[in-house]
């Protein structure tokens, strides 16, 4: 990639390689080295994937080159896609990330479609604790245009980063505010949904991949992981109305741990929803009527 122009179909091959190397190198497995060089050519580029495919011959000029190898140099360290583009697709949404929030996955998703799927009012009022950049709310907030969504971090940064989002996707019927877990929350509301820090802190994952690039604060909770979970079940069940809702996305192996937790707290109708990988995934109860 030395050269002063290079074809998109050659530099997209020898980036797919180098990155590839890379992850040798860390020890590290991936199948996503193509669609990394894909995602950060299209960045500098300002094309669509499809251009990629429908102009392979097509040149870049010094400067986009000279561009690409400052983002590939990057992507090689193992700074995640996200991080260096500044954006990631959620949903039907593009989304501003930054180092201070987590990188939406698609895992998150299942918790949005049960979100949905709940037996609400079209008034409904609902929360998303430790909204990050506010994938959750703003996802649920465009799909249900008439609920009243409410987003809480416990950072200013996260808050910020959601408004901003909001802006950018003409979403009206989400706001952001910062807090601790429940406490700047209304009473009475219908639902409360979470994606809340639940990794172990000891996890030897939190040094593997792109979690070793992401906000400790937002993964971890506890020598158990339900540091967080415990607190919320807590504080929910006071802030829920009668026959309400709360909602979590946690580990695969936490689903039985979370029904005990939430039963405890007075809790009914429990259960555990897996995962398009047939995991554990989103576990939810409802408040008494």
């Amino acid at each position: 990639m030395s050269s002063p122009m290079s074809r998109i179909d050659r530099t997209l091959s020898e980036a797919t390689q180098r990155l590839t190397d890379s992850h040798s190198a860390r020890r590290e497995q991936s199948n996503t080295a193509r669609l990394d060089a894909e995602v950060l050519l299209c960045h500098v580029l300002d094309k669509p994937y499809s251009y990629l495919f429908t102009w392979p011959e097509r040149e870049l000029t010094p400067e986009q080159l000279k561009q690409f190898e400052s983002l590939l140099a990057q992507r090689i360290k193992g700074t995640p896609v996200a991080y260096i583009t500044g954006e990631k697709e959620f949903w039907s949404l593009k989304l501003k990330v930054s180092p201070s929030v987590l990188i939406p996955r698609p895992d998150t998703e299942l918790l949005v479609e049960l979100a949905l799927s709940m037996p609400l009012s079209n008034q409904a009022i609902v929360a998303d604790l430790g909204t990050g950049s506010g994938a959750i709310a703003l996802a649920m907030a465009i799909e249900r245009p008439e609920w009243t969504v409410i987003g809480v971090d416990r950072l200013p940064e996260p808050v910020s980063s959601a408004k901003e989002n909001a802006i950018l996707n003409r979403i009206n019927n989400a706001t952001f505010t910062e807090g601790n877990w429940c406490a700047p929350l209304p009473d009475q509301l219908d639902m409360i949904v979470s994606n809340p820090p639940y990794i172990r802190e000891d996890d030897e994952h939190l040094s593997q991949g792109d979690v070793q690039f992401e906000p400790r604060s937002a993964l971890t909770a506890g020598k158990d992981g339900l540091d967080d979970i415990r607190i919320i079940s807590q504080q929910a069940i006071q802030k829920l109305r009668s026959g309400g809702w709360l909602l979590f996305e946690h580990g695969y192996d936490q689903g039985m741990d979370i029904r005990v937790i939430l039963e405890a707290e007075g809790f009914t109708h429990t259960s555990t929803r897996q995962d398009l990988s047939k995991k554990d995934r989103v576990t939810l109860a409802q408040k008494p009527l």
